[in-house]
């Protein structure tokens, strides 16, 4: 009786035209219990529904969104008032200017400003290395590159100024990070990735959430909402294609793929996306073990769960787990997700009467109903929606400034990774002739990579800058002449997949000639999700053939890689005198690099995977200590082309001792001081990174494993002392019996060079 006492209350306070609407700016706990008991099924089922832009933007006579973008008020009037749609995302098809973003923001929220609406709508977007979807927002690393600098500070600034960016063009719900873990390369989202280490992934990923959201989750209008991707296994995908299927190991989802999200979950993340994928025979839209029992219940999640593009739809045409598009609305809803991300573009019309439908013949509880429309309401409420979904987006001030270029700038620098440098190659100098060379010298869009104003990134028309390498490195060095440039080489798509022809081979070799050093800047177009799958890691062999011309005449040749993953180049790699591998390092990689490649600035990027030698052999750098046996009967079968955190640097440090500061070997706690040092005359960056190996364990264990890293920055002469500590946590694995449990014996610290070992008396279970 109270309650609904309180319901009429708070109705009586509005005209009689509203006298079946609850409104709340500041809504608590017990004002959301109120909208719920408030709403019809078909209101609900509406916020569970998120419609793309596309569905109610307005067309031309041939269907094509009118350019500057508008919202048709028809489609957005049967869009809130009839199917009460909850949520939309996306943008067209190209990035948008602020004032475009101002007038869809304004169109969209009007009914809600206007009392017409009770319920804010709420607005998502792909700003996975910044705002890519906006007219000059600030271009980041892709998340691999993020990874590359080893140095969580960047996360964190990254999501902070993706945040506020987004914040600005009126959006406040980020579809970022990826969690997935970068253990197959072919898969084209590898660049997406923060690497193929848990702990890695975990401390670079849970640094974004933060930045993204805040250091204590209380989201302001300057940050917006996480959302983790994809839960769980869609990166290991077993033909390395998009979206197919994977087989993972319990134990090995446990210990490698779940960690992650696990850590974004307690960091305060309000929202997770789903595997587009299988893994292990389980649709991830259909798994309720996963979706249900352990982000949910076990983890205490209490975001919301959205599908990724179409994907209820893909388990009745793909994986086959439902027999109708009803079916697989049901299936999914009642494994644990919560929202449709576009239920049937764009005739979402039909999912809402799906869903109401199967509630009222019960085959979706209300109370499976009302626990997603509560989750989503409740990342609402936290994102101030309620309040004011319409902030004033004139005040962001900040957008695109020199601070904010300047810290995207810094990460470029810090993620490129120097892997070879024989003879002192570099750094250049500017009484060389240089020839900057290959497909990526003067492209903008290759230091971007895929989700840069469009989704596929193969756009030049939407570019603000023209800063490429070809450009940087002339502007660091510009007495006439010195500098040349020839493309060599030009990739484009055909027939699906990445090809390539030479272009004006005289004009390469005739250039060569004149050089003393050659800078081939090679690579992939920007690619991703199934338009970016490859038949094989090889790099394309017209650019090989560039090095090889440029070798062949006796220039210094400087291989520059501008790579969503790693391509196989063990035959180029000997006629490189130095080889950088940039990845996919944003806006400011072409000045990024110049800086690197004069000396300007020094090198501080190292590998965030095992780079492999042989197309065939894929390698990580955790292998058990039994790797596959070598023809000649050695067990001495790893051998990668570099190893998981190798990485060269002009200026060196120095990793000098590990000691024990203090140890329990009966509760398997124990601090480690590691002396790190400066021999050199400059200020340099180094990564510290900390290694266990189990000597013995019930199941085979790894030959080494991360277990903490720390990027030190150290004046010349410097000395430090860097300390870490460690408990049980860090010693466990799942045991033979399916156990965690950190197990007794023997354990060797290792950093650099150096080894300690660690004795455990017993076992410790450890939950």
């Amino acid at each position: 009786m109270k309650f609904i006492a309180f319901s009429l209350l708070v109705a009586l306070l509005f005209s009689a035209s509203d006298i079946d609407k609850l409104y709340f700016t500041h809504p608590t706990e017990n004002d959301i219990e109120a909208l719920i008991a408030n709403m019809t099924i078909e209101e609900k089922v509406g916020q569970t529904c998120q419609i793309t832009l596309d569905a109610i933007h307005k067309t031309d006579q041939k269907g094509q969104a009118l350019i500057p973008e508008q919202i048709d008020e028809a489609k957005l009037k049967e869009a809130l008032e009839v199917y009460h749609v909850g949520s939309v995302l996306n943008v067209g098809w190209h990035t948008l200017k602020l004032e475009e973003w101002k007038s869809v923001m304004s169109d969209i929220h009007a009914p809600y400003l206007k009392h017409e609406q009770n319920i804010p709508l709420l607005y998502g977007i792909d700003a996975i290395h910044g705002v890519n979807y906006t007219v000059g927002g600030t271009l980041f690393p892709q998340e691999i590159g993020l990874a590359a600098t080893w140095n969580p500070e960047f996360a964190k600034q990254m999501g902070e100024v993706t945040a506020y960016e987004c914040r600005a063009s009126g959006i406040p719900w980020n579809f970022s990070p990826v969690l997935d873990l970068g253990r197959q390369p072919l898969w084209s989202r590898h660049f997406e990735t923060l690497g193929e280490d848990p702990v890695l992934a975990t401390k670079m990923g849970v640094a974004l959430v933060e930045g993204y959201q805040g250091p204590k989750g209380d989201v302001d209008q300057f940050h917006v909402a996480a959302c983790l991707k994809h839960f769980v296994g869609y990166s290991a995908s077993f033909s390395g294609r998009d979206r197919t299927p994977a087989f993972i190991p319990e134990k090995y989802l446990q210990e490698l793929y779940l960690p992650t999200f696990k850590a974004a979950v307690e960091q305060g993340a309000l929202t997770l996306m789903i595997n587009s994928g299988v893994v292990n025979g389980i649709p991830g839209h259909a798994n309720y073990q996963l979706l249900t029992q352990t982000l949910k219940k076990d983890w205490g999640f209490k975001g919301f769960v959205v599908s990724d593009w179409e994907d209820f739809i893909m388990l009745h045409t793909v994986h086959h787990t439902a027999a109708s598009l009803s079916e697989a609305a049901i299936q999914a809803f009642n494994a644990g997700v919560d929202m449709s991300m576009v239920p049937s573009n764009p005739q979402y019309k039909t999912y809402c009467q799906d869903m109401i439908q199967a509630v009222q013949d019960g085959k979706i509880s209300m109370e499976r109903l009302n626990d997603a429309v509560r989750r989503i309401l409740y990342v609402k409420n936290k994102l101030g929606l309620f309040q004011n979904p319409m902030p004033d987006m004139d005040s962001y001030t900040k957008f695109g400034s020199n601070a904010f270029k300047s810290i995207a700038r810094n990460a470029a620098l810090e993620s490129i990774t120097l892997l070879k440098n024989e003879g002192g190659v570099l750094p250049l100098n500017a009484k060389q002739h240089i020839l900057i060379a290959g497909p990526g010298a003067d492209n903008l869009n290759m230091l971007n990579g895929a989700w840069t104003h469009t989704w596929q990134g193969l756009d030049t028309n939407f570019n603000s800058r023209e800063e490429t390498i070809y450009r940087a490195v002339q502007r660091l060095f510009p007495t006439p002449g010195m500098v040349d440039y020839q493309k060599g080489v030009e990739l484009f798509m055909e027939n699906d997949f990445e090809a390539s022809r030479f272009d004006n081979l005289k004009a390469y070799q005739k250039a060569i000639k004149k050089s003393d050093v050659v800078v081939l800047c090679l690579g992939e177009l920007p690619s991703t999700e199934k338009p970016g799958d490859i038949h094989s890691l090889q790099l394309d062999e017209k650019q090989k053939e560039l090095v090889r011309l440029a070798k062949s005449a006796n220039k210094k040749v400087v291989l520059v890689l501008l790579e969503a993953r790693p391509r196989i180049i063990n035959d180029i790699e000997p006629l490189c005198d130095a080889i950088i591998q940039a990845y996919l390092p944003g806006d400011f990689g072409g000045d990024a690099l110049a800086l690197l490649l004069s000396g300007d600035a020094d090198f501080s990027g190292r590998l965030p995977y095992t780079y492999p030698r042989y197309d065939g052999v894929i390698e990580f750098y955790d292998h058990p200590g039994s790797v596959a046996r070598a023809k000649s009967g050695q067990f001495n079968a790893y051998n990668p082309q570099w190893d998981f955190g190798f990485g060269l640097s002009y200026a060196m440090g120095m990793i000098n001792g590990v000691r024990f500061a203090h140890k329990d070997e009966n509760k398997g706690t124990f601090d480690i001081e590691v002396n790190v040092s400066n021999p050199n005359n400059t200020h340099i960056k180094m990564v510290v990174p900390i290694y266990l190996s189990d000597l013995y364990a019930s199941t085979t264990p790894e030959n080494k494993r991360l277990i903490d890293f720390y990027k030190v920055s150290l004046r010349p002469g410097e000395n430090k002392t860097l300390e870490f500590s460690f408990d049980a946590n860090t010693l466990k694995r799942i045991s033979a019996d399916g156990k965690w449990r950190a197990e007794k014996g023997t354990f060797e610290i290792l950093c650099g060079t150096h080894k300690i070992a660690f004795e455990l008396f017993d076992d410790i279970i450890v939950e």
